[in-house]
């Protein structure tokens, strides 16, 4: 197994959530709506999803920087993000380093075609659980940050195979708990997820699955 990384953690923390609203609020509709990935999910009411994601110059880079450096990226690297929705990470990595070769893939057309020129000609539509057109260890580094809990198990094994079998290294993030608290808020919380578990069994699953790269987890916190 990899290690514990705090990438995306404290970018999390600076948005806050009103859990109890979100549950309420005609939330089976809304589940179905924001797993279409389409406008509403991104741009549309937050009972919707992110209730407007927009790109923020600098938002990502702290995200971005400790990538690069930690993976020893450069010019040439070569990077994949699975799930990269309107691929502000990629951006900001090629704007500290523009000589890297960025790839991403998403389900969302509506995410994809929000991509910045810098780096829509890279992205392209795909499923994270099927067979990636790409070589065994063909990148440097692969990332998936919020995609892999939106996918049932078994999808979630497809996945992490693939990741694993194209990446050199790889770096994941989803959404976890500790303990009941944060259980319930994230149950209050997603729309999308399909496989909500506590860090301890993400971590089994990893081993279970073969996955050998870094990862982390974001927990909702009260």
């Amino acid at each position: 197994m990899g290690q514990l990384r705090n990438f995306v953690t404290s970018l999390h923390q600076a948005t806050k959530r009103d859990y109890l609203a979100r549950m309420v609020d005609d939330k089976v509709r809304c589940m179905k709506v924001a797993k279409q990935y389409g406008t509403d999910y991104w741009d549309g009411d937050r009972s919707y999803g992110y209730g407007g994601y927009k790109y923020m110059p600098g938002r990502w880079k702290p995200i971005a920087e400790a990538l690069i450096r930690t993976y020893n990226l450069g010019a040439g690297s070569k990077v994949l993000d699975v799930g990269c929705g309107k691929g502000f990470l990629l951006h900001e990595m090629l704007l500290l380093e523009p000589e890297l070769q960025v790839c991403g893939f998403d389900i969302s057309v509506y995410g994809i075609n929000c991509a910045s020129d810098l780096v829509k000609p890279h992205l392209f539509l795909h499923q994270a659980q099927i067979t990636y057109p790409y070589a065994d260890q063909e990148f440097d580094l692969v990332i998936s940050l919020g995609t892999l809990h939106n996918l049932r198990l078994f999808d979630l094994k497809t996945t992490l195979t693939e990741i694993e079998r194209v990446g050199q290294h790889a770096y994941v993030m989803v959404e976890s708990y500790r303990n009941e608290q944060e259980m319930f808020n994230l149950e209050c919380w997603a729309l999308t997820a399909e496989s909500l578990f506590d860090s301890a069994e993400w971590i089994w699953l990893y081993q279970q699955f073969g996955y050998s790269g870094d990862y982390e987890f974001i927990y909702f916190e009260s």
